[in-house]
């Protein structure tokens, strides 16, 4: 589905599950384009979402974690340390992100994050991935804009992903793979994303970029017309079994991997929902996300630890 429309049905889910009060809602879908009569009309199709609320609800990813999350982490110990800052050069200027490297890396991952940027859940993620032996960047779509900490407003963050061309934005993730071949040397690369990070892990598929030897897009959106028969990667396809709106995608995925003759898996977890990985999200499903932790890895351990590329 075009990113936008994605985005779209991104406020209206949330809407839909209560997270975002009416009139937040009207104003996030405003800024993504929508006109006041055609947002005011989609969230009345939706009924009252339990959205009536006064004031603006928090948004999944935007909400703090418990105290309780960090023993309910899948990945996350005492010694899990977070990403650090980084950049380095883009297609057109400079690009930031957050860096975790391994101690003895298994191979080397590209993170790609959900559709409120570089939040600290990714920094947080890409440390847990090194200390599970693969090291990890998260770049920063949002770095054209300052970076996704430069942006206050939590609705800035997916309009000025929607505004961007998605040549940009796969040039941006390409650029990352670049500078993950420059940093852990002969490793085979990976791509995990989420959410829209997960619909832009099917881009890359879709491009054909030939560095992947391994891909698990999370929840993520298959393309209008998807084409991986360039694409060289392993992939373990990640669905949530409440996700109707993703899920209404994930058919033409699968015919799409099947006619590329590529090796692949799809799992999809009963009782989650959409964002169910996200620890510091409302959506969070504990059980569900430690099991899909450990599938992620056995799938990276035999796809990408398996010898250099």
């Amino acid at each position: 589905m075009a990113l936008r429309n994605y985005l779209v049905g991104e406020v209206t889910e949330d809407f839909i599950d209560g997270l975002l009060s009416r009139r937040e809602a009207i104003r996030r879908l405003t800024l993504l384009g929508l006109s006041m009569s055609s947002a005011t009309a989609l969230l009345a199709a939706c009924g009252d979402g339990n959205g009536g609320q006064a004031g603006g609800a928090t948004s999944p990813a935007e909400a703090t974690p418990s105290p309780a999350a960090p023993t309910t982490t899948p990945g996350r110990t005492d010694e899990t340390k977070p990403g650090e800052p980084v950049r380095f050069a883009g297609p057109a200027g400079e690009l930031r992100g957050a860096w975790a490297e391994a101690e003895d890396p298994r191979g080397a991952l590209l993170v790609i994050h959900e559709n409120r940027g570089l939040t600290p859940h990714f920094i947080d993620l890409v440390g847990r991935f090194a200390g599970a032996s693969y090291s990890a960047l998260c770049v920063d779509l949002l770095s054209a804009q300052g970076g996704t900490g430069s942006l206050g407003d939590p609705a800035a963050a997916p309009t000025a992903l929607a505004n961007t061309p998605p040549e940009q934005l796969l040039a941006d993730l390409q650029a990352g793979i670049d500078e993950l071949e420059k940093r852990v040397a002969d490793a085979k690369v990976g791509a995990v994303g989420f959410c829209f990070g997960g619909g832009m892990t099917w881009n890359l598929l879709q491009a054909g970029e030939p560095r992947l030897a391994a891909a698990v897009p999370c929840y993520g959106p298959a393309p209008e017309n998807p084409d991986f028969s360039k694409a060289k990667a392993a992939v373990l396809a990640i669905y949530g079994e409440q996700d109707e709106r993703v899920n209404a995608t994930r058919e033409r995925a699968e015919a799409a991997l099947k006619a590329a003759g590529l090796t692949y898996e799809i799992r999809t977890f009963t009782g989650a929902g959409h964002g169910f990985f996200n620890d510091t999200g409302q959506r969070y499903n504990a059980e569900a996300a430690q099991q899909a932790w450990q599938d992620m890895l056995d799938w990276f351990n035999q796809h990408l630890a398996n010898g250099a590329r």
